[in-house]
């Protein structure tokens, strides 16, 4: 099995063995494939492009086509243990509705994202007055899909907000773990667990 990208990979770690889960913009199934093969779990994805489901589903996973900012509403109450947003989170058009959503379908929630705050992205700003492109954000500000970019400390506000609890995180840099210390400043990723 090929190996994740360190992003997933932490993602994948916070999952428990087991578990029914859903993957939101699962993409072409990678991370899903992982999580049945290693972790024995009854797995399901959503994702908005026709290719990545027909791989998916390709790699005998079940997977439909989907846009989650309307149809995660289709899916019934407690219907999951975990629900996954892996760099999802910055391409919805409503965040806040998200985060109830994966909540209201999944006990846990387990959400990553590029973290905007980190020096990087904040020194293209500052010094070069131009959007970032770093490893974790790739394309220029007009190619990409992403529409709300956050900073770890906005996610940690939207999440207290809404009267979540984040009940782990992983900081990540370069593909390497961080410390928490500083994490909205040297993280370039962020993956946060989630319960009501």
């Amino acid at each position: 099995m090929a190996e994740l990208r360190p992003a997933l990979a932490a993602v994948a770690d916070a999952v428990p063995r087991g578990s029914r889960v859903l993957d939101i913009g699962c993409g072409d199934g990678a991370l899903l494939a992982h999580l049945r093969g290693e972790r024995g779990v009854d797995g399901h994805g959503i994702d908005v492009s026709a290719g990545n489901v027909a791989t998916a589903v390709a790699r005998g996973l079940s997977v439909v086509q989907g846009d989650a900012d309307i149809d995660l509403a289709d899916y019934p109450d407690a219907a999951f243990d975990v629900a996954i947003l892996s760099d999802t989170l910055q391409a919805m058009k409503r965040p806040a509705h998200i985060l109830d959503e994966l909540l209201r379908i999944a006990s846990a929630a387990i959400v990553s994202f590029p973290n905007f705050g980190h020096w990087r992205a904040r020194a293209a700003l500052g010094f070069g007055g131009r959007m970032p492109v770093t490893s974790t954000l790739p394309v220029s500000w007009h190619e990409t899909a992403n529409i709300h970019f956050c900073t770890i400390d906005d996610f940690r506000a939207l999440v207290a907000e809404r009267g979540y609890r984040i009940t782990s995180a992983a900081f990540l840099a370069g593909g390497e773990p961080r410390s928490a210390t500083l994490a909205n400043l040297l993280a370039e990723q962020a993956v946060f667990v989630l319960a009501r």
